[in-house]
């Protein structure tokens, strides 16, 4: 049987501890308060640094984007007066062959370039991960064409391939004396080994990085399990490159909506209108045949469609794409 002295004392114990914790509670609920003003100034000094960009950003971004909207309604000639319109641009941009031309040739090019390049630059950026050291001079050599304009490289291959004094004349290689430029079909094929050859350094570069980032333990457990290199590949490489895949497609895909420069070098659009895809068609139809309303809705359409394939390509990725390249490893 328990003495009253004894009970008294576990009285005196628990009314201890409990005096104790709220101690406790109230030292952290002051530690809580006085740290409140601290978050709340961090988090305005961090929309003090962001306003410069954001600044930047309203002025060279959006206020010509609504510029070019509201050009859209209207009927300029790039010299006279404005005139607004009403949708009166809009219904010849979506009534005339050309927009649908230029938008099919679009859509041609992203995803020619995407199998082109895609399947090269992981290759490319797996091969160039390894830690030997002459894989690091031909990262170096293999990144160069990135550094060159656009113009600069279409002007160098026109020269090139021109049958009468490029190469086929330099090295007679009655091979290469074709029509290039003048082929419908050949100069796709010329776009495409050109486009190819300068932006696949980029996302080498990318997928190099990836790679590398993946942890060396789990190519070690493959190797204990007789993994051989090309099962570790596609069992591990791969999947662990899903979200840089996401990241390099959407750079891939929207990219593919600028190439302006190296077609009208090159082709300026021909032969014919193999070409002229949207975004040299809203040029020549600006600053060309002088109607920037026209212009301005092929702009706006060129917009749209960037920001839904992005988008759209962001969704391949699930709704965390910005996950860690080693989640479920």
């Amino acid at each position: 049987m328990t003495s009253p002295s004894a009970r008294l004392d576990r009285v005196e114990s628990g009314e201890r501890v409990r005096d104790a914790a709220k101690l406790r509670s109230a030292r952290g609920a002051e530690r809580s308060t006085r740290g409140a003003p601290g978050r709340e100034r961090l988090q305005l000094s961090h929309v003090l640094f962001a306003l410069p960009a954001l600044g930047f950003f309203a002025i060279f971004a959006l206020l010509p984007l609504v510029g070019v909207l509201v050009l859209s309604f209207t009927s300029w000639n790039g010299i006279g007066a404005i005139t607004f319109t009403g949708l009166t641009s809009w219904g010849e941009v979506l009534t005339r062959s050309t927009t649908w031309h230029g938008l099919a040739l679009v859509v041609l090019m992203i995803v020619a370039t995407w199998v082109l390049q895609t399947p090269l630059s992981i290759l490319l950026g797996t091969f160039l991960a390894g830690r030997q050291r002459y894989r690091n001079v031909l990262a170096v050599l293999y990144f160069l064409p990135l550094l060159l304009s656009s113009a600069a490289i279409a002007i160098t291959f026109k020269s090139l391939l021109d049958p009468n004094f490029g190469l086929a004349s330099g090295l007679n290689m009655p091979f290469l004396k074709q029509n290039w430029l003048g082929d419908s079909t050949l100069v796709w094929i010329v776009l495409l080994v050109i486009i190819a050859w300068q932006f696949i350094p980029f996302h080498t570069l990318i997928y190099q990085g990836a790679v590398r980032q993946i942890p060396q333990t789990m190519y070690e457990a493959a190797q204990i399990d007789g993994a051989g290199r090309v099962r570790q590949f596609f069992s591990i490489t791969l999947p662990q490159l899903k979200y840089t895949l996401i990241t390099s497609s959407t750079l891939m895909v929207v990219g593919a909506l600028t190439y302006f420069d190296i077609i009208f070098v090159l082709t300026q659009g021909g032969p014919g209108s193999s070409t002229r895809i949207l975004p040299l068609d809203m040029y020549l139809t600006g600053f060309r045949g002088n109607e920037m309303g026209v212009a301005s809705a092929l702009a706006v359409i060129l917009v749209v469609l960037g920001l839904g394939l992005a988008l759209g390509v962001q969704r391949l990725g699930g709704k965390d794409a910005s996950a860690s390249q080693t989640e479920g490893a």
